[in-house]
């Protein structure tokens, strides 16, 4: 007897790595990190160290390739948004998914935080205003 899954099958949560690309925003004190993979308890530690390194005033989180968050991840977006806020510096998202959105949405996170749609609309936001 051949024993067929039921639903989908979806690769363990802990087999995807997270990435994350750095770039130079449009003005000098701007910084943008394109995150590629989840931010989970596994990618967490990752994603810390790259936000904790990053010293620009203005830093953009690029989200358009996380696929998903956990309550670990979220904890270390609101962990940097706090530092960032604490020294004076701005830190907003874009290109966030609904999938994403919706955890942010349901544990309130989501308040805290400026977004944009695509990076070069934060990118430009944030150069034309000084501050977001």
């Amino acid at each position: 007897m051949t024993r067929c899954p039921v639903g989908p099958t979806i690769p363990a949560m802990g087999l995807r790595e997270l990435r994350v690309e750095r770039y130079d925003g449009v003005a000098d004190d701007q910084r943008i990190l394109m995150l590629r993979g989840p931010i989970t308890v596994e990618t967490a530690p990752k994603f810390e160290r790259a936000v904790h390194l990053e010293v620009a005033n203005r830093l953009i989180l690029d989200f358009s390739d996380v696929p998903f968050i956990d309550s670990v991840g979220l904890g270390s977006l609101v962990t940097a948004y706090v530092s960032h806020q604490k020294h004076g510096r701005c830190l907003v998202l874009t290109g966030i998914s609904p999938r994403v959105r919706k955890v942010m949405d349901v544990t309130r996170v989501g308040d805290f935080f400026m977004t944009f749609a695509t990076t070069w609309e934060a990118a430009e936001a944030l150069a034309n205003t000084g501050t977001a």
